[in-house]
């Protein structure tokens, strides 16, 4: 069996080992997941909103941005909002977008339901996730602000992975890079 590589790194202020993991037969990437790591999504969110610009509502693609997008409404703009993977029962008039990402094999859809899209009309919107490699998310998430008159004032993620991290569009805390096979 082959021995777990790691990737040291400190990301706001906190040390962390994320593990390299395989995308294709090409390119490792390292993991980062801030699911259940409280410290650094209270710390990350301390400091991009140091950085971002004011704002009205955060939003997220769901799953890995919801603590991040929780935390930064938590501490600075009180409201976020959660653009899910599939249609619930209690999603009222959903409207969706089509994501590629890297660590997807798959298009996904990306929904907001009525009672989420409806307040981002005229509202200043700050769209945040945990990493950003391609783009494809947040572009996707832009995609259906606009389409409902939100003003997107700013991007922003913990780590700007690969290319990302060139982006002057993106306000980011720590760039992580891809690690070709």
């Amino acid at each position: 069996m082959e021995e777990k590589q790691y990737y040291k790194m400190t990301i706001a202020g906190c040390e962390r080992q994320l593990p390299i993991c395989p995308i294709d037969e090409h390119l490792n990437i390292a993991g980062f997941v801030m699911f259940g790591d409280i410290e650094i999504t209270e710390r990350a969110a301390e400091e991009l909103l140091a950085r971002c610009p004011e704002h009205d509502v955060v939003i997220t693609a769901e799953t890995k941005g919801i603590p991040l997008a929780y935390e930064m409404a938590r501490q600075g703009c009180r409201r976020y909002v959660v653009a899910r993977k599939s249609v619930k029962a209690y999603m009222r008039n959903p409207i969706h977008v089509e994501v590629k990402s890297i660590t997807t094999d798959h298009i996904q859809k990306l929904y907001l339901a009525e009672d989420d899209y409806k307040d981002l009309n005229g509202k200043r919107v700050l769209i945040v996730d945990d990493v950003v490699s391609t783009g494809e998310s947040l572009a996707a998430i832009e995609s259906l602000v606009k389409s409902f008159g939100g003003n997107i004032v700013g991007r922003a993620c913990v780590l700007a992975e690969g290319e990302a991290a060139d982006r002057d569009d993106i306000i980011f805390l720590e760039p992580l890079p891809l690690f070709p096979k």
